[in-house]
């Protein structure tokens, strides 16, 4: 009964003890196998891969795909130039949303609730549009006349155009074409028409129909 009990005991003793011996690692592993001595670990990244970051990848505002001279390309510069494409910032002056407009441009296209305006972004999308038939509306004389002109050593476009009648107002690029450069709007951050001018040439907006009434709808 004795030797039963043992016979029992030792042979699963046994086992357990063959299977920790297998799994017990090596005294013998020789370490300089593993060393990094005399190894040139001094590595350095390139500048583009040393300025990217996880939040990079993942934040809308700097991420901008390849939209080439698209409408939609046209646009999204534009909003990143304004306000790095982020819908819901104010800016000193109190300029709002992803496109920078003023309370007095968004009554003349509709809105005038610059708070519902600013938690709104369908709503900055049609304001965009809007603001944009009305300015070709009303600079459409000046498109015909000036587009393929070279002004100040830049060529005018309608895109052009258009970029800085949001900037200025379409009165301030009448006044910049009519006087072939003389009169140069500059806000008050120092951006000028002719600036944009130069900046957003030769975009499509031939999407855009000229508008006097083009209001921002939901």
């Amino acid at each position: 009964m004795i030797k039963s009990k043992v016979k029992n005991f030792l042979l699963p003793f046994t086992i357990c003890l063959l299977i920790a011996l297998a799994l017990y690692p090596d005294s013998s592993l020789d370490s300089n196998q593993y060393s990094t001595e005399g190894l040139d670990l001094n590595y350095n990244l390139s500048e583009q891969l040393a300025m990217a970051s996880d939040s990079d990848a993942t934040n809308p505002s700097i991420f901008t795909p390849h939209l080439g001279k698209s409408f939609e390309g046209f646009k999204e510069a534009l909003a990143f130039k304004e306000s790095r494409g982020n819908y819901f910032t104010v800016n000193t002056l109190g300029y709002l949303g992803k496109y920078q407009f003023g309370a007095e441009t968004l009554k003349l296209i509709g809105i005038y609730n610059p708070n519902q305006f600013l938690y709104n972004p369908e709503l900055q999308e049609k304001a965009f549009i809007a603001n944009a038939e009305r300015n070709k509306w009303i600079l459409r004389k000046d498109i015909k006349r000036f587009e393929g002109k070279v002004i100040g050593g830049v060529e005018i476009t309608e895109s052009g155009i258009l970029a800085a009648a949001h900037l200025a107002g379409p009165g301030s690029v009448k006044k910049y074409l009519r006087s072939y450069g003389s009169h140069n709007f500059s806000d008050a951050y120092g951006s000028t028409v002719k600036h944009y001018m130069r900046k957003f040439s030769g975009y499509d907006t031939s999407v855009l129909e000229p508008n006097k009434k083009a209001k921002a709808r939901i």
